[in-house]
């Protein structure tokens, strides 16, 4: 007897496993061989690197594959069933195990953490959890699977459905409020720093009736399908709107750091646009990174544009002395006792402390003169009290930024949450 029917034959009798479905092989739209579809398109593509997933085909004698939800550098991730459980899951499925290294190991180590902290923090249903992990051979090698509950749209996708691309103060303020949950959880509980929190790694759960309602569509008009020499690549199909919305949970930890470990953390962290003084300047950061990351990430959601671009137009790319500009037009100078640290003051500033890193400084434009969408007469006091929730934020010293716990209670997040 194999391992799937001995599972099967010791279920409860009320609940009877999924029998597997039988999809569609005939009647399929094949995209031509000359156009790049969806992991192709990515630089440095290579095919042996991806499991060449079919749908329909069942993973670790349980999972049966229902669609494809996306693709990135480092994986593909799919709409499955459960046949077990009886419930859809999502199948978040690696390239090649040697491609990634050490990442793939933290990932589903911050898991772990996570998995074994305690269940009753607030923070806990605010930070997406794993159900299950499994390995899989191909012809390119070792591949991971995570398994997880299904989640619908980011808040960046919800933001860009908006016309304005700017997302509603009450909207914000509840995905803060987890987010801040979510932070404070990971900090004080797992002992972890996210290091990459940004609005597409910010998603809302899926009902049910989007996902029975994926899986039908599939049935009628299944995915188009490119035909390669190693498998096969399908196009991602998108979800329908909900019925229900539930809160919003914070994902994708491949990028988290744990920082119970003794040691000093310099690593380069953190997307360019929301890159902390620290990381820049290189001193030892801790947990409050992931503060001022909120802090330039609440300015896109709410403002429409970014706080910091740390674009240099002379070179035409991201440079960390053009970031520093930005941060000292909007913040004034960085502190004496910030540089002190620095293992880079030389590169940006001079003995006496005054920046000198071949680029000319910004006129000074503190928060007040950046916001414009809370101008009107009758948002005079809530401006001040968002202008003062940033400032908690956006501190050159670690230490001056307020905690995920403070925040999370913060007078702007409370108006717009109670």
């Amino acid at each position: 007897m194999t391992i799937s029917l001995l599972r099967r034959a010791w279920k409860p009798l009320h609940r009877l496993a999924w029998k597997p479905l039988v999809f569609p092989n005939e009647g399929i739209f094949s995209i031509p061989a000359n156009r790049k579809i969806e992991e192709e398109t990515i630089p440095g593509y290579v095919a042996t690197r991806y499991y060449p997933v079919r749908i329909g085909q069942i993973f670790h004698d349980r999972y049966q594959v229902v669609g494809k939800l996306g693709f990135g550098i480092t994986s593909t991730v799919w709409l499955a069933r459960d046949l077990d459980e009886c419930r859809h899951v999502v199948l978040k499925l690696y390239v090649q195990s040697e491609s990634l290294g050490k990442q793939l190991d933290n990932e589903l180590n911050i898991y772990r953490r996570i998995e074994n902290s305690p269940k009753n923090h607030p923070g806990r249903s605010a930070v997406r959890s794993l159900l299950d992990s499994f390995e899989l051979e191909s012809r390119g090698g070792r591949h991971r699977c995570l398994v997880h509950v299904p989640l619908w749209e980011s808040a960046l996708n919800i933001k860009h459905r908006n016309p304005l691309q700017r997302l509603p103060r009450p909207v914000i303020a509840f995905l803060l409020k987890r987010l801040f949950l979510a932070l404070d959880f990971l900090h004080q509980e797992c002992h972890v720093a996210h290091t990459d929190i940004k609005e597409a790694n910010i998603l809302l759960p899926a009902d049910s009736s989007v996902l029975k309602q994926f899986e039908n569509d599939e049935m009628k008009e299944p995915s188009p399908k490119k035909e390669i020499e190693d498998g096969v690549i399908y196009l991602s199909r998108e979800m329908g709107m909900p019925r229900d919305f539930g809160a919003p949970v914070l994902c994708d930890f491949g990028s988290a750091v744990p920082l119970d470990d003794g040691k000093e953390h310099r690593e380069d962290i953190q997307p360019d646009v929301y890159r902390c003084p620290e990381v820049i300047l290189d001193i030892p950061w801790t947990y409050s990174v992931d503060i001022w990351n909120v802090g330039c990430m609440v300015w896109d959601a709410f403002e429409g544009e970014h706080l910091f671009t740390g674009y240099d137009p002379e070179h035409n790319v991201y440079r960390g002395r053009a970031h520093l500009a930005e941060i000292i037009a909007l913040l004034g100078p960085p502190p004496a006792s910030l540089l002190g640290r620095a293992n880079l003051k030389s590169k940006f500033f001079s003995e006496d402390g005054n920046f000198s890193a071949g680029i000319p400084l910004l006129d000074s434009r503190p928060l007040e003169s950046r916001e414009t969408s809370l101008l009107g007469e009758e948002d005079k006091d809530d401006r001040e009290c968002f202008l003062r929730f940033m400032r908690k934020m956006l501190q050159w010293e670690p230490e001056a930024r307020s905690s995920a716990r403070e925040l999370a209670e913060d007078e702007w997040i409370l108006k717009h949450t109670t």
